[in-house]
């Protein structure tokens, strides 16, 4: 996935490295395993082998299958703004992938009986609990203008996935024009599940306006954008950190 994956576990009994360990280890070995199945960079992974040809899908592993699919449902959510199908050099699922394989990493933290536990995935954020037993996770999403500064801080339960072109350029396409092209500097996605915030922070960021009315429509999913004239647009629900709602 060509990028640093970091957990976050807290307990406030304490926590046994005996007991950790071996559910961190099977969280590790999901991550290597999707990185192996699924990355574009690797030329021998079986996405890449799908991609020029050389494999069907139904010769592929199991999970190609399984991420193929939640970017079909991803697809039809975001009204067809995240569209892995329309990427240059054929189906590039990369923009779910990250959010999926740090969520399924951390369902194996699950059992582990502590009090919250955060797998980051280079900014995205897969989540249960918090770093006490009766508080949730607190986390500053980056002001695009200022990549040194925060926007605003999130009282985070469960996911949170932000896209936006400051750090890495012109990486986000148009799926419907093949431009690079973005309407919002950056978009911050909440809900559930990190592939779809995921996939739809990537479509946020490209399709403006439109995108943001759809996320406001999905049960559980929440989403915040800044403009490349520092305005900012959230749903209604958006979980801001008390103290920490901008001024609009």
């Amino acid at each position: 996935m060509g990028t640093v994956v970091t957990f976050d576990i807290y307990d406030d009994g304490g926590i046994s490295p005996d007991e950790l360990l071996p559910h961190l280890a099977r969280a590790v070995a999901v991550l290597h395993r999707a990185d192996k199945v699924l990355s574009t960079w690797k030329p021998d992974s079986p996405m890449s082998r799908l991609r020029r040809g050389e494999i069907t899908l139904g010769e592929s592993p199991l999970e190609v299958t399984k991420v193929l699919e939640s970017c079909k449902v991803a697809k039809a959510r975001s009204g067809g703004w995240f569209d892995p199908w329309a990427m240059p050099g054929g189906v590039d699922p990369t923009g779910y992938v990250k959010g999926w394989a740090a969520q399924e990493a951390l369902e194996e933290l699950v059992g582990a009986e502590v009090d919250g536990a955060m797998v980051n995935a280079a900014g995205d954020i897969a989540s249960f609990g918090g770093p006490t037993s009766n508080d949730p996770f607190r986390v500053g999403i980056i002001d695009p203008a200022s990549p040194t500064s925060l926007a605003c801080a999130v009282e985070l339960r469960g996911a949170l996935a932000t896209s936006g072109a400051y750090e890495r350029g012109e990486h986000l396409v148009n799926p419907f024009t093949g431009q690079h092209v973005t309407r919002f500097a950056s978009a911050s996605v909440t809900g559930p599940d990190l592939g779809l915030s995921d996939a739809l922070a990537t479509a946020l960021v490209v399709g403006g306006d439109e995108v943001m009315t759809l996320v406001e429509e999905i049960y559980d999913y929440e989403a915040l954008a800044i403009g490349h004239d520092g305005e900012m647009k959230w749903t209604t629900l958006f979980p801001f950190a008390p103290g920490s709602v901008p001024c609009q």
